[in-house]
């Protein structure tokens, strides 16, 4: 795999570490601003909306940008969201900061993604688009804990400066060894590019990917009160115990890219179908302390194991123009799902069965997504696929 791909991965890291480390500081968040827990979760939802709202506005407007630029631009609006929630007064800034700072996330992926695969042979497409993805699991396996840890003892707002720097790191390293662009992107006309959305496969895979993480983020989103309220553990416990989530996400990144280089529509379906397993086995597994580490790890792997399958599907039925569009799309997709899980999650916890029904609620989510897979291919036997540019 060549020096540019793990480039992209110091990038995905420094994104991954400000979308998931609000996690572990959801209880410093709420008692500082005054606020739920629930309402402290729809940070996330909001960080999740605005990548899904900037991720196809930001890939149109910078279609004619060299991609190289286009990443290290948007590792500085990264940045600056950052130093923007670090000082942010109030809840509503926040919210607003932590908005700035998701317009970066969709289209660096979206690009991001398009990049990685045009640096490999094609039987190795899937297995580089994890490699990228692995930078969100190292941002859970490293990052996030260590951001809970910083909250915990510095305040949240040094989390958030922490972050920045990451940003900056990124930035810099994206710069160095990302190839320049061998000659200037010729995008076709806008209409050839929003012709993407018009295929039902396309559609399709979106939607399998909002209800694959929606289930992920309504049980991860309320990981720490959790853990503490049901299970028993302290507030301290809660970072090593992401140590294990993240070291789960790493294994499942790498197994998911392999497994869909080799069957791409048997490891979509087969990872949802574990996924689903998976969550409703927490419900058990948080009663006790031991199973809670053990399957949170498990957990991670189940919950990884479906991004490169669902990246890779949308952007094999998109091909031609409208790759880099679908390829954000999807990004914007992952993020929907992860504020509709932020959402479900709180529901429950609010107006439902309560904090230890949210596990076995979630697994409904990833089913239906198992359902409209089992539509695809259906639809698939019907008519071929068109062919990835």
């Amino acid at each position: 795999m060549p020096i540019a791909l793990f480039a992209l991965t110091a990038g995905a890291f420094g994104i991954g570490v400000t979308e998931f480390v609000i996690m572990g500081l959801l209880l410093q968040v709420s008692a500082d601003l005054g606020v739920s827990i629930s309402q402290a979760g729809l940070l996330i939802s909001g960080y999740a909306f605005g990548v899904f709202l900037g991720a196809p506005l930001l890939t149109i407007a910078t279609r004619r940008m060299p991609r190289k630029a286009v990443l290290i631009a948007l590792m500085i609006i990264f940045t600056l969201g950052n130093i923007a929630c670090a000082v942010a007064p109030s809840y509503g800034l926040l919210m607003a900061a932590r908005i700035l700072t998701s317009l970066a996330h969709g289209t660096f992926f979206g690009v991001g993604a398009v990049v990685a695969t045009s640096l490999v042979p094609p039987e190795r497409k899937a297995s580089a688009i994890s490699i990228m993805f692995t930078g969100l699991t190292i941002a859970t396996l490293m990052g996030v804990p260590f951001g809970a840890w910083l909250g915990l003892q510095f305040g949240w707002r040094s989390t958030f400066w922490a972050v920045a720097a990451i940003g900056l790191v990124a930035a810099v390293v994206l710069a160095v060894f990302v190839p320049a662009d061998k000659e200037k992107p010729q995008p076709g006309p806008l209409k050839e590019e929003f012709a993407v959305l018009a295929r039902p496969q396309v559609l399709l895979g979106l939607l399998m990917t909002v209800m694959g993480f929606a289930g992920v983020f309504a049980v991860f989103t309320y990981i720490q009160p959790i853990l503490t309220r049901i299970t028993g553990f302290s507030e301290a416990a809660v970072s090593p115990i992401l140590l294990v989530f993240g070291g789960g996400l790493a294994v499942g990144n790498l197994l998911g890219g392999r497994w869909a280089d080799k069957r791409l529509m048997q490891a979509l379906m087969g990872t949802l179908a574990l996924l689903a397993v998976m969550l409703v086995a927490l419900t058990f597994a948080f009663q006790a302390k031991i199973p809670a580490v053990l399957f949170t790890g498990l957990f991670g792997i189940a919950a990884f194991a479906t991004v490169a399958p669902l990246q890779l599907r949308v952007l094999e039925q998109a091909g031609g123009a409208g790759q880099s569009l679908a390829s954000s799309l999807n990004i914007g997709a992952f993020n929907l799902g992860n504020a509709f899980g932020a959402w479900l999650g709180g529901t429950v916890i609010d107006h439902g069965p309560g904090l230890g029904a949210v596990t076995w609620v979630s697994a409904l989510v990833p089913l239906a997504g198992l359902l409209v897979a089992w539509w695809s291919v259906a639809l698939e036997r019907r008519s071929p696929a068109p062919a990835m540019a």
